[in-house]
Formats: structure tokens, C-alpha cells, sequence
């Protein structure tokens, strides 16, 4: 994730600040330019621009009205939303205790998601204008007449993306996680996964040459015309095959072909994120055991502008390294706990490659 600089006086920012804690400035992030800036009103009522610049720009509805956004929308945009918020076609009751606090979690994540995939140079459009746009459901769990609850399924179709917020609950999240033995689950790696699906539909099967990449999908994935309903029983009834760990990033990828490719997408996702933020801090990875060199990495380049899928594993697989002892050292469990096969490596250069020729030879925004 990128490092900002304010525009009033130079402190260092993060992507979530809404002010600036040394010049107390409110901040807007303007998702065209990639940028977060100091706020300064102008003559017009509603209406900010950066520090010291023309360009005019409105708070998103939900940044000034509910504090659960810090994006901003052109002035003569007539969309009072910005464009993560205006791809929601569902948020929660507000007024029950404790939605308005899971969702501006769940708000804050999709945020993150959706600067990757407008970095990657992918499209996103709100399905509310666009048939093959994007929308999310954030519901939660419906009480029944008998006192229990009605869960909400998390999941993809055509386009909309439903995400229960109780997932934003760490206790609840935790108590999913272990009931599903999964060894990592988190609210971006819901949207990050349930992206994949509808990315899936875009640049695989509805896109100008669905017939040369549905070959080489089948060729690393399998199948997708496989039954799902069979192959979900098989996985929930069998499990994972005792190999799994040599085909896929995870246990959950070998269900069917198309959860294999939602959760390289995640992992993908995760990495290009991940290599992003060690690059925006300049760190390197120099072990001071070891003789192996191929530990020694220097993170200097922009993983989403990078082109070569093995420059970023090669970079990706110390830093994790690095992550997970951390992590282990503050008492926490692995940041990443997966392992990256050969098969799995090679599915993460095919999305790779399938990114790269969405967006062309275009520079991401």
C-alpha cells in the first residue's frame, strides 16, 4: 500500500488518514491521481481543493455524511459517491448497534481492494450503470421467528458480491475460521477472492479471445463446465486431496477450477499489495544466517507496473519469510501461512499475463 506526503506541510501519511496529525489538515484521497491531499475550503459551499492547487472536488456522501469513506468526487461529477462507495448496492441497517462499526470496516477493506485493481489497470464500474459492473451486498445475519439467525453466504454472482458483516467481528471471524479449519481468513481476503469470481467472468470467459484463454485456463485449472454443486459436496464430504499442496495455494483452490482461480487471485492480490508497501518503505530482506543469496532482496521496483511474474516471487517469497517471523516474534500466528508450489507459481504468471493484456501497454493509473 502507497506512503503519501501531505500537501500543507510534508508529514508522512497512510492511505486510511482522514487528518493530518502534525498540521491537523483534512485529507481526501483523489483515486484518479493516486494521491491523498490537504484540504483547503474554496468560496463554494461543499466544495475542497488541494493545498495550494485549482482542481475542484466534492466529499464522497459517505466521508461527509457518515465518516466511513476519505475519497472525493470531482465537482462536476452529479454521482454523490465516490467510486468505491457508488459500487454498493446494500449496506447494513445502521440503526441496529453495531453495523455502522462492522461496516466502516467492511468499507476500509474494499477501499484497499479497490485501489489495487484500479493500480493493476482494471476496469471498475458500479453494475447500477454498467450490466457487467461490479456491486457489493454488506448485509447481516436476518433474525427467524423461531430466535435464531438466518446466516448471509458470503459469495459472487454476475457481478454482485455479498459479504456478511460479521465477518467484520474478530471474535466471530475467528470462531469461522477455526470451525472451517482454515489457516488464514480476513475481510480483504473475502473481497480479494470474491473479485477473482467476477474478474473471471470479464477477462476469461466475456472477453474478445475467451477461446485461446478458456484453453489455457483448462490447461492449468480444469474444467469449469464440471459440475460445482458435485464438486462442492465431494470437497465439503472428502476434503482436500492428500496433495493438494502440490497444485494449488491453497486446500480451498482444489474444489473446482473456479474457486482455484478466485484464490490465486487472492493470493496474487496479496502479493502485488504486499511487495508494494515493503517497496514504499524501502526495506530489504538480508538475512544474517544462512548461505543462501536468493534471501537477499532489495524490494526498489513497483510491483504494479512490474512485468515479470518471477521478479515479484522472487521478491514475494523472502519478504514473507521475513513476515512470518515477525509475526511469530510479536506472539502472532504466520501473516502468510501458504506455501507456494511450482503448479501454483505457474497459475499466478497465467493471471499475471491476463492482467497485463487487459490493460495493454497502458501505465496503471
Amino acid at each position: 500500500m502507497k506512503l503519501f506526503t501531505c500537501t500543507n506541510c510534508g508529514n508522512r501519511l497512510y492511505f486510511d488518514n482522514i487528518s493530518c496529525t502534525r498540521c491537523h489538515a483534512e485529507l481526501g484521497y483523489i483515486p484518479d491521481e493516486d494521491r491523498l491531499v490537504a484540504l483547503e475550503a474554496c468560496e463554494y459551499e461543499d466544495i475542497w481543493v488541494a493545498t495550494g492547487e485549482s482542481r475542484m472536488h466534492r466529499k464522497c456522501s459517505n466521508y461527509s455524511g457518515l465518516g466511513v469513506c476519505n475519497w472525493l468526487v470531482d465537482a462536476d461529477d452529479e454521482e454523490p459517491f465516490c467510486i468505491s462507495c457508488r459500487l454498493n448496492r446494500t449496506i447494513p441497517d445502521l440503526d441496529v448497534p453495531g453495523n455502522r462499526e462492522h461496516w466502516q470496516i467492511m468499507e476500509t477493506e474494499k477501499r484497499q481492494l479497490i485501489y489495487s485493481l484500479i493500480r493493476l489497470g482494471l476496469t471498475v464500474n458500479p453494475r447500477s450503470t454498467h450490466p457487467d459492473g461490479l456491486e457489493f451486498d454488506f448485509l447481516a445475519n436476518i433474525a427467524t421467528p423461531f430466535n435464531d439467525e438466518k446466516p448471509v453466504v458470503t459469495g459472487h454472482k454476475a457481478g454482485l458480491i455479498t459479504i456478511n458483516i460479521a465477518e467484520a467481528d474478530p471474535v466471530e471471524r475467528s470462531r469461522i475460521r477455526h470451525k472451517m479449519n482454515e489457516p488464514y481468513r480476513t475481510i480483504l481476503g473475502h473481497l480479494r477472492h470474491e473479485s477473482g469470481h467476477f474478474y473471471w467472468d470479464n477477462l476469461i470467459r466475456n472477453c474478445e479471445h475467451s477461446e485461446t484463454l478458456l484453453k489455457e485456463f483448462r490447461e492449468l485449472f480444469g474444467d469449469e463446465r464440471l459440475s460445482y454443486a458435485q464438486a462442492m459436496r465431494d470437497y465439503y464430504q472428502k476434503g482436500a486431496p492428500l496433495d493438494w499442496q502440490q497444485h494449488y495455494v491453497s486446500a480451498y483452490a482444489s474444489m473446482h477450477p473456479w474457486e482455484d482461480w478466485a484464490e490465486s487471485w487472492a493470493h496474487y492480490l496479496h502479493i502485488v499489495d504486499t511487495l508494494d508497501t515493503a517497496w514504499q518503505f524501502g526495506l530489504r530482506v538480508r538475512p544474517k544466517a544462512g548461505d543462501d543469496e536468493s534471501s537477499n532482496v532489495k524490494h526498489n521496483f513497483d510491483p504494479y507496473c512490474e512485468t515479470s511474474i518471477d521478479t515479484m516471487i522472487e521478491h514475494w517469497l523472502p519478504l514473507a519469510l521475513a513476515l512470518n517471523s515477525l509475526n511469530r516474534s510479536m506472539g502472532h500466528e504466520y501473516a502468510y501461512p501458504f506455501v507456494l508450489s511450482q503448479k501454483a507459481t505457474i497459475k499466478l504468471g497465467f493471471l499475471h499475463k491476463v492482467i497485463l493484456e487487459c490493460r495493454g501497454k497502458e501505465e496503471p493509473l
